[in-house]
């Protein structure tokens, strides 16, 4: 059994962690779509994109409970949003820095799942 962050025992759903198993898999490629927008530039497709990509990723992340995936994935989503407008400067290095800890809490997340 497994405890939530409250203090809550929660059961084991193997259809719910198979679910999971299947989005930590698609937000893998997401980020390399997201990595892969980031170093197109700046161009409107390019941010469009960015900012897509980082959209489903919040939504989706906060669905399955992967809070973090939702909150790295807001952040770049905003930074696009930013950009979109013209209002973003020098946002390279922490977008750089939100994808790794993207990466990384997907690591972590599929590596606890098995």
């Amino acid at each position: 059994m497994q405890r939530s962050a409250w203090g809550y025992v929660m059961q084991m759903d193997p259809e719910l962690d198979e679910l999971r198993r299947e989005f930590l898999a698609e937000a893998r490629e997401k980020v390399e779509e997201i990595q892969a927008a980031l170093n197109e530039g700046s161009d409107s497709a390019s941010i469009e994109r960015l900012t897509y990509l980082s959209h489903q990723l919040k939504g989706a992340g906060g669905s399955y409970g992967y809070e973090r995936i939702s909150s790295e994935a807001a952040e770049i989503e905003k930074a696009a949003e930013r950009i979109a407008e013209g209002s973003a400067r020098n946002v390279s290095a922490s977008l750089q820095q939100h994808v790794l800890n993207l990466r990384s809490e997907i690591e972590k997340r599929s590596s606890e799942l098995g």
